[in-house]
């Protein structure tokens, strides 16, 4: 198969691979850093004036997506010898070589019955061909900020080879209040920060929410009653129950199985904590680690086979990979510093972890078997990773010293490039990434 051919600087810290000569829009990316491809995005057409503003605002959210990847650069339109004023009209191909556009996307907007359609292309400008058409859309014009990220996602997947995140929601937790009296709610949001809604009321303190795969479910640690308990919450009804009530015991760290028919959560009685497995059906309890020890975190492979997850057993916290049924554990962190909240790629390839050492933070990844450990990110407090649907990229919470407004999200590349703020209305912690929606 050919690649990409588009005349990228491949920098120092690692290669991207393409080709040398002019041939089809394609991006491989393996570790490399490269410099972002330029793409014209026109604003979308319309036939119904009225429309003419809700058109660009779903360009301008295309562009937006394609920019905050890191891997393409929207060229701004003063920039355009050609304008698009038919979808259907023959592109000017030398017009949008003449200020090396390497791709163009083109779209309308079709308002009807209180459902929006976007009809879409995306063209190879040297290839000189086009890489989808009669591509479209449908979604209540309510949604439109989802038309615009599912376009995104078909043209990102279309030129990188890889799935898309872009139309996908970010579960996480809101505080505000001083520090010594700190109000965390859960809160769900797009995964630009857009359309923020709150699921629990104030007063209420949460921690490590999760989602469930199709985006209904929550699953968080709560201390409404003083004490952790792992409760569930439904995104639309916003209705709750707490899980494996047993008198004397706490429940914490909770995360879906794969099938979304069971949790894995801590569980602390009697001064010992282990992890179990809870059947949300019929609330079957099965332990799954038994140790004089802390055991958290876990988190499962998505082929459901194997859990990682966090236990200090060796005398500082450490990761350990197991078999779903808790046999076989092995230790797979062996560097130096203490290692915590381990979280399984969607594509099962890799790893990410919070590190400390040496009184740094850091978000890295390693392989399941504990190799190829690498850093991405250093800073004085970095934790909490979560990745994105198609495992390139990873959301994480970032605390800096003396900074006014408290602890921030942040995005950063599975290669460790492109770290971005993730905009929120406040101070944000522990992110949980959905899978992208339906």
């Amino acid at each position: 198969m050919l690649r990409v051919v588009l005349a990228l600087v491949l920098l120092a810290i690692g290669s991207a691979s393409v080709a040398q000569e002019r041939g089809p829009l394609r991006i491989e990316i393996t570790e490399g850093v490269i410099e972002p491809v330029p793409i014209a995005v026109p604003d979308f057409l319309t036939d119904d004036p009225a429309l003419a503003a809700r058109a660009a605002e779903i360009a301008g959210v295309v562009r937006a997506d394609l920019a905050g990847s890191g891997l393409f650069r929207p060229i701004p339109a003063d920039a355009f010898i050609s304008q698009v004023t038919n979808l259907d009209s023959p592109v000017q191909y030398a017009d949008w070589q003449a200020i090396n556009a390497q791709g163009l996307v083109t779209g309308k907007l079709i308002g009807a019955d209180g459902k929006y359609t976007v009809q879409f292309r995306l063209f190879d400008i040297f290839a000189e061909t086009t890489l989808g058409e009669g591509l479209q859309f449908t979604a209540a014009d309510t949604a439109w900020r989802r038309l615009a990220h599912k376009v995104a996602d078909a043209v990102y997947s279309r030129i990188t080879g890889e799935g898309g995140y872009f139309d996908s929601r970010v579960v996480f937790v809101a505080e505000s209040g001083p520090k010594d009296a700190r109000d965390k709610r859960l809160a769900i949001m797009d995964y630009d920060g857009a359309n923020t809604r709150y699921l629990t009321q104030p007063g209420d303190i949460v921690l490590a929410p999760r989602i469930s795969r199709d985006g209904g479910q929550v699953l968080y640690t709560s201390y409404a009653t003083g004490r952790p308990r792992v409760t569930l919450i439904e995104t639309e009804t916003l209705a709750t129950r707490v899980l494996d009530e047993q008198p004397g015991s706490m429940t914490f760290s909770p995360r879906f199985t794969p099938d979304g028919q069971g949790v894995l959560l801590s569980l602390s009685e009697r001064g010992n904590t282990d992890l179990y497995r809870l059947d949300l059906a019929g609330g079957a309890r099965t332990r799954l680690t038994e140790a004089p020890s802390i055991e958290t975190a876990p988190s499962f492979a998505p082929d459901g086979e194997r859990i990682v997850f966090e236990s200090d057993r060796s005398g500082n916290q450490q990761l350990y990979v197991m078999a779903a049924d808790g046999s076989g554990v092995e230790r797979i962190s062996f560097g130096p510093g203490r290692y915590g909240t381990p979280v399984w790629s969607p594509k099962g390839d890799l790893i990410a972890f919070t590190k400390q050492h040496r009184g740094r933070f850091h978000i890295g990844v390693m392989r399941p078997d504990g190799s190829e450990e690498r850093l991405l990110t250093a800073s004085f407090l970095d934790e909490s990773p979560t990745w994105a649907p198609n495992g390139r990229v990873l959301m994480f919470t970032r605390e800096t010293p003396g900074a006014a407004g408290g602890a921030q999200l942040f995005s950063v590349d599975v290669t460790g490039r492109n770290l971005r703020p993730v905009p929120t209305p406040g101070p944000a912690s522990d992110p949980a990434w959905s899978p992208l929606q339906e």
